[in-house]
C-alpha cells in the first residue's frame, strides 16, 4: 500500500486557483482512475477533479467551499502496490510513543495557530495578504485544521476589519474598553456587525447561493479590490450600420438560418481596435504587463440563473458572419447549459451587450484579469446638428469603457476609442461585407 495525493489540477491556462464546491466521495470509498472526486468552480464554470489513481480516499484535505491553489494537495488516496510506510503515517494512536510524540504539537499548536498554520498558507492567500496589508496572525481560520482560507481574507475585506501588524490581540481589547470609553466603543462593534447574519423575515424569500453565483461575486471582488477601475465614454452615430443591418438581415436569416445582429458589428470593430491597439489587449502580472497575442473577445451571455462569460476565439481573424455565427452559438449553449470549460477561457478582451435590455449608459466591472471591458448601449434615435447645422434624427449609441489603470491610461484609451467610433461610423452597405 502506498498513500499518494490528489492535487488541485491546472484547469486552464490562466487559471491559478479553484473553489472545491462538492465532494463526490467520502474517506473509505473505493475509486478506480478518472473517477470524479469533487466539483471545482473557476472560471464561472464548474469542473470535476478527477482521481489519479486506483484506490481507496483516505483523507479529504479540503472542505466544501475552500479555495485552493493549482497544485495544492486536495485530498490523499491509498493505492495498491507501493511500500507500508506511508500508510503507517496515518495511524499514529495505534503506537503509543508516537501516538504521544503526535498528539504533542497537536495540543501546542492550538492556543498558538498562526505558527502552526503558517507553514500552509496557499499562494492565493499570501498575495491577498500582502495586497491589503493584512496581518495573517491575528486571522481565524476556517479550513481543515483551522487553515487560513482566501474566503476568510475577503470576508475580512468586505467588513473593513483588517487586522494590522502591531495591532492588539482580540483577547486583549476589553481592558482598553474601559481606560477610553469614548473612542473605543466602534471598535468591537465592527466584528460582530460582519459576522452578524441576516435574518429574513416573514414573506421573505430565501434563495440558496449557487456555485456560479459564488464564482462570480468571487471574481468580481477580487476584480474590484485589486484593480484600480476608471471609465470613459464616446458617443457614436452608426445611423449608417443601423440601415446597412436592416436592408440584409431579412435575406441573411433566410440564407444563414440565424439572426445578423448589431453587436457582430461592434465585436467586429473591437477586435480591429485591438490589433492597432495592441495594449488594450493586455493583462497585469505583478511584476510585468502581459500583451496578449492572440485577440480573444469574451462577451457575457445571460442564463435564467446565472450569467457567463465565453469567449470567441481569434475574432480578428473572423468575418462578422463568422462572429454572429459564434455569438449565437454560445448563447444557445449558455442557456442550455452546454458550455464547456474550454468555451470560457483564454479571454482577452471583453465586449458586454448592455443595450439588449435598454440601458443606455453604464459602468462594467473588470473581467479579471483582462485590462479592460467595454459596454455596448442601447440604440437610440436622438436629435444631432449634423456639419451643416441643421438638426436630424440619428441613431446613435454610447460606447462605456471600464479600464484598469494598472495597465492602460487615458491616452491609448482615448486613442482606442475613437478609432473604434471611426470603424462604426464607416460601416455601411457601400464599404462593408459581413462575408
Amino acid at each position: 500500500m502506498a498513500i499518494e495525493n490528489i492535487k488541485m489540477p491546472q484547469l486552464g491556462e490562466s487559471v491559478t486557483e479553484g473553489t472545491i464546491e462538492k465532494w463526490l466521495v467520502q474517506p473509505g470509498d473505493h475509486v478506480n482512475k478518472y473517477d470524479p472526486l469533487a466539483e471545482v468552480n473557476t472560471d464561472k464554470v464548474t469542473a470535476e477533479v478527477p482521481s489519479s489513481f486506483t484506490g481507496i480516499i483516505k483523507e479529504l484535505i479540503a472542505s466544501e467551499g475552500e479555495t485552493l491553489a493549482v497544485g495544492e494537495i486536495v485530498c490523499t488516496i491509498e493505492t495498491e502496490g507501493g511500500s507500508a510506510a506511508p500508510v503507517e503515517e496515518t495511524k499514529p494512536a495505534t503506537e503509543e510513543k508516537p501516538a504521544d510524540k503526535k498528539e504533542e504539537p497537536k495540543s501546542s499548536s492550538a492556543p498558538v495557530k498562526p505558527a502552526g498554520a503558517k507553514g500552509r498558507y496557499s499562494p492565493a492567500v499570501l498575495r491577498l495578504a500582502q495586497d491589503n496589508d493584512i496581518d495573517l496572525t491575528q486571522v481565524e481560520g476556517s479550513g481543515n485544521e483551522g487553515r487560513i482560507t482566501r474566503k476568510d481574507l475577503m470576508k475580512l475585506i468586505d467588513s473593513g476589519n483588517i487586522p494590522k501588524a502591531g495591532d492588539a490581540p482580540a483577547a486583549q481589547a476589553a481592558p482598553t474598553q474601559q481606560e477610553q470609553p469614548a473612542a473605543q466603543p466602534s471598535a468591537p462593534a465592527a466584528p460582530k456587525a460582519a459576522s452578524a447574519p441576516i435574518e429574513s423575515a416573514p414573506g421573505d424569500i430565501e434563495i440558496p447561493v449557487s456555485g456560479v453565483r459564488k464564482a462570480i461575486a468571487a471574481n468580481m471582488l477580487k476584480s474590484k479590490h485589486e484593480a484600480p477601475h476608471a471609465w470613459m465614454m464616446i458617443e457614436v452615430d452608426v445611423t449608417n450600420l443601423v440601415q446597412y443591418r436592416d436592408s440584409i438581415k431579412g435575406e441573411f436569416k433566410k440564407k444563414e438560418g440565424f439572426n445578423i445582429t448589431y453587436f457582430a458589428f461592434f465585436v467586429k470593430a473591437v477586435s480591429q481596435a485591438l490589433k492597432e491597439f495592441p495594449m488594450m489587449n493586455s493583462m497585469w502580472a505583478g511584476d510585468k504587463i502581459i500583451q496578449k497575442k492572440d485577440i480573444n473577445i469574451s462577451i457575457a451571455v445571460a442564463s435564467d440563473s446565472a450569467l457567463f462569460v465565453p469567449v470567441i476565439k481569434n475574432s480578428d481573424e473572423k468575418s462578422v458572419k463568422g462572429i454572429g455565427k459564434e455569438v449565437n452559438e454560445l448563447a444557445l449553449k449558455a442557456r442550455s447549459g452546454k458550455l464547456k470549460s474550454a468555451d470560457m477561457q483564454g479571454g482577452t478582451f471583453t465586449v458586454n451587450n448592455t443595450g439588449s435590455f435598454g440601458s443606455v449608459q453604464s459602468m462594467g466591472i473588470i473581467n479579471h484579469p483582462q485590462a479592460a471591458i467595454m459596454q455596448v448601449e442601447s440604440i437610440v434615435k436622438r436629435p444631432v446638428i449634423m456639419d451643416n447645422g441643421m438638426i436630424a434624427a440619428r441613431d446613435m449609441v454610447n460606447l462605456c469603457l471600464s479600464l484598469d489603470h494598472r495597465v492602460l491610461d487615458g491616452l491609448v484609451c482615448g486613442q482606442f476609442l475613437a478609432r473604434v467610433k471611426e470603424i462604426l461610423e464607416n460601416m455601411s452597405k457601400e464599404n462593408t461585407s459581413v462575408y
